[in-house]
């Protein structure tokens, strides 16, 4: 289907690509969409392809996992093992393994895999983190935010939001974002149902605020990762209690459901 066929047949993803791209204001050398696939809702359960021997070939592995809010049964239990070994970094740049970040026994912690740090809805989602922060540190839970590019990017995100540092991780290679399957490609990114919560009423004005100090200067130079989504994740040591995949642009896990599960379960 050519560019023009595909304007006729469906003008209102055209219009939600125009809106989005005027927004996020993508540079002229994005990949064009005619060189990617179209974007076909994922309709089964996988298990997750966890190991390999190979860091290259994880690297660029996308994983069909699916996991819906509060389903965890698409991982293996040996996740939160295998996803420790993942190493990032802080945002002033040291290297740090995700079994580091909290109490590997009996440490509740909330991970929130933001999509890239240009991304003007995850400095939306980051804002609301931040304002949680204290009910979450109340209540013994850690709240570790992970997002792609590398740990000057993290750093333009939380001076200019602002956004605490020690909560904030650079993962430049997506490991974590391959190893756990979330969702990638242009489809996701910008034709995704779930993408259009980004313009309802009830978020303008956290967007607006959110977006005060906001730069392109954030966004990844891999210019192939905003084509990432992100997600969030809760754990009790290295037991995962809940996981849910962003489904498109904005579509982030309800704060109420990860309340609900950190004080559902004793710290």
């Amino acid at each position: 289907m050519n560019l023009v066929s595909a304007r006729t047949q469906n003008p209102l993803r055209c219009a939600s690509l125009s809106m989005l791209s005027s927004l996020i204001n993508l540079p002229s050398h994005f990949p064009s969409p005619l060189l990617l696939k179209p974007y076909a809702p994922d309709s089964k359960l996988y298990p997750a392809k966890l190991a390999t021997t190979n860091g290259d070939a994880r690297r660029n592995f996308r994983s069909p996992v699916v996991v819906k809010a509060s389903i965890t049964s698409g991982y293996g239990p040996e996740i939160g093992e295998i996803l420790g070994d993942v190493r990032i970094f802080t945002a002033a740049g040291e290297p740090v393994l995700f079994k580091d970040l909290w109490d590997q026994t009996e440490g509740m912690a909330v991970v929130a895999l933001l999509r890239h740090f240009g991304c003007f809805c995850c400095w939306e989602l980051a804002s609301t983190l931040k304002e949680s922060k204290a009910r979450f540190d109340s209540s013994g839970v850690k709240l570790i935010a992970v997002g792609i590019g590398t740990p000057n990017k993290a750093r333009i995100l939380a001076e200019r939001l602002p956004f605490p540092m020690d909560c904030l991780y650079a993962d430049p290679d997506r490991k974590a974002y391959d190893l756990l399957g979330l969702y990638y490609g242009f489809g996701r990114t910008f034709f995704n149902p779930a993408s259009t919560k980004v313009f309802s009423k009830s978020r303008f004005s956290t967007l607006r605020e959110a977006m005060k100090n906001y730069t392109l200067e954030a966004t990844p130079d891999d210019r192939s990762s905003v084509l990432q989504q992100g997600g969030m994740l809760v754990f009790k040591g290295k037991q995962l209690l809940y996981a849910r995949k962003d489904e498109g642009t904005g579509d982030h896990a309800p704060l109420d459901e990860i309340y609900d599960v950190c004080c559902r379960v004793p710290t």
